[in-house]
């Protein structure tokens, strides 16, 4: 059940595709340099390999536990979480001025994987308080940053975020939460929150609750919706803790899978009121709740890349371990480890080059977006806000999917033993299902991809990017080895059939939306496909460089033997996806719903 961090593999993508060196030329981020990287990452991989990582199983066979309103984590939560806090792991990339570390995202990114590839229940509360700070950093009164981002960014407190209600999952317009402003300016808050996770627990003495709920007469559907902060302890003046406020979890679900992670019911008001406060103005809360789901739908990637990588660790070291049958080139004159079956071999490449080459993806993401928010530049602020925010619906919803297939084929490596639950592999399968789902499902991260990142500006942003994508195949061709030539032809082979999807998204949108959203989550595959299937034809480049100048052979030409795999059997799927989204929306709209 051992776990070891990939730090090679993260720091070549952070010193040569997210070119962390130009990251540390920004105002603010001069100390965050490779040394520092690297200093961090590996301070990063001795907390979660040697603390976090041995609870995982225990979480999945011991879950937290509710009782009498009381969420009981699993033992040795706690005591981690403390250790977590103190070592200033929940501040890494928040504002200095709040007691954060204040470093770039192209470093937090890292961390965030090794964190969730220990122990994903235990990262999910970590990942909502970041939340959190990111609304309150955004939209919060300098009171309320006074009273909660310190203790937030600490890790002495943490956050959650309050959309669902039983009747309201991803149509916020449906909203009854309600909210009775006072005359101190606080509201009142009535009524039921639904899937919150780490919505009451005991690994810290307060939770910061946002809350979307309904002022009284406000308008109705989405515009009417306002973001307020219930603490689950009231704070007096000289910050200390004071009374309970009226905010109870009356039940937490039984899970497929995070089965560590308490996911709540929570009661607000069921004893005269929970009081709330205002984040920003009135009618303005989903504009804000949107700031925490846009951090939070990254770092669900991210989450999907640390499941993967971990499915792939064990299946490697079962393949290695597991004697089977002789290899079928009779190189082996007897039974021999299942690693040298080539069908072994191409599900455990398949792994690898998904897991890595989403990994690349976000790593050059996580540099745009430091780019966009800390720049000196406005006009380069804008061109890397643009490719960000293009960038997370392929993060999340790219990623998570890649995840439910390298969990599933780390079960398939395991065979028979795969499914038997004392293995290990299964629980990575079952917790990876719940990535595609929570923080807007891959159908709301296409619908996003569709709406707001192709249609809207014609399809410029992704044109964009497809034409850096020609550049890195003609960098391939001029390179001159015959690998970079196959990964040139499959490169561009991906990138017309890209091109060809996005001309049609942004062609047929308003016209035809039922057949462009026929093929909308296609088309997230698609695009998700292709930019990691560039960063990993990026990093061939350089790890033949690096080659010729004798570094490091063996990282060097995995490197180059894993991108090659991407592009013979990843990429190489694109031109198909290309014909279904194009081609084929009449036969998914064809039956009407009363034929099913």
């Amino acid at each position: 059940m051992s776990y070891t961090a990939p730090l090679k593999d993260m720091l070549f993508n952070i010193e040569h595709l997210a070119n962390i060196e130009q990251v540390s030329q920004i105002p603010g981020f001069e100390d965050a340099g490779l040394e520092t990287a690297q200093a961090v990452l590996e301070e990063c991989a001795k907390l979660n390999e040697g603390v976090i990582a041995p609870l995982n199983w225990d979480g999945d066979k011991n879950p937290s536990s509710w009782k009498d309103g009381v969420v009981t984590t699993t033992p040795g939560f706690k005591e981690a979480f403390k250790q977590y806090a103190e070592g200033g792991w929940q501040g890494l990339q928040h504002p200095v001025d709040f007691g954060g570390q204040g470093l770039p995202k192209t470093i937090g990114a890292a961390c965030t994987e090794i964190l969730n590839s220990a122990n994903m229940s235990f990262a999910l509360c970590p990942l909502l308080t970041d939340g959190a700070i990111e609304a309150l950093l955004t939209a919060g009164s300098d009171e309320l940053k006074a009273i909660y981002l310190d203790k937030l960014v600490s890790g002495q407190w943490t956050g959650t975020m309050n959309l669902t209600e039983p009747q309201a999952g991803s149509d916020l317009a449906l909203v009854r939460t309600r909210a009775e402003p006072l005359p101190d300016g606080s509201y009142k808050i009535f009524g039921t929150k639904i899937f919150i996770t780490y919505g009451e627990h005991d690994m810290a003495e307060n939770i910061v609750h946002l809350v979307l709920a309904r002022v009284q007469g406000a308008p109705e559907g989405v515009k009417g919706i306002s973001l307020f902060v219930v603490p689950k302890f009231m704070v007096n003046a000289d910050g200390s803790l004071g009374a309970r406020n009226d905010v109870h979890c009356v039940s937490i679900e039984h899970k497929m899978g995070i089965k560590a992670s308490p996911t709540a019911v929570l009661q607000y008001g069921d004893h005269g009121g929970a009081i709330g406060y205002l984040v920003g103005q009135e009618n303005r809360g989903l504009e804000y709740m949107f700031i925490m789901m846009n951090a939070a739908r990254y770092a669900v990637g991210m989450q999907g890349i640390a499941v993967a990588e971990r499915a792939y660790q064990k299946a490697v070291q079962y393949a290695k371990d597991r004697v089977q049958s002789r290899p079928v080139d009779g190189s082996i004159n007897a039974s021999a480890a299942i690693i040298h079956h080539p069908d072994v071999k191409r599900m455990l490449m398949t792994m690898r080059a998904y897991t890595e080459g989403c990994r690349a993806m976000a790593s050059v993401a996580a540099a745009a977006y430091d780019a966009a928010h800390h720049h000196p530049d406005a006009d380069t602020r804008k061109v890397n806000a643009a490719f960000y925010e293009f960038m997370v619906p392929l993060v999340k919803g790219y990623s998570t999917e890649m995840s439910l297939e390298v969990t599933s084929l780390g079960v398939q490596v395991h065979g028979g033993m795969g499914f038997i639950e004392e293995t290990g592999a299964a629980q990575y399968y079952r917790d990876a299902k719940i990535l595609t789902i929570y923080e807007g499902t891959t159908a709301i991260q296409a619908n996003d991809l569709v709406g707001r990142k192709t249609a809207r500006d014609g399809g410029q942003t992704a044109k964009g990017i497809a034409a850096q994508i020609e550049q890195t195949e003609a960098a391939l061709l001029a390179s001159g080895t015959d690998t970079a030539a196959v990964v040139a032809k499959r490169l561009k082979a991906a990138r017309q059939a890209f091109l060809d999807v996005v001309d049609f998204v942004a062609g047929n949108t308003k016209a035809s939306p039922n057949a462009v959203f026929a093929g909308s989550v296609p088309y997230l595959m698609l695009a998700g496909n292709v930019v990691a299937g560039w960063q990993l034809a990026r990093s061939l480049l350089v790890a033949q460089d690096l080659l010729a100048q004798g570094q490091d052979e063996a990282f060097m030409r995995s490197k180059i033997s894993t991108a090659r795999f991407y592009a013979d059997h990843l990429l190489s799927k694109a031109p198909g996806l290309r014909d279904s989204i194009v081609e084929g929306a009449d036969s998914v709209n064809a039956l009407a719903p009363e034929a099913f």
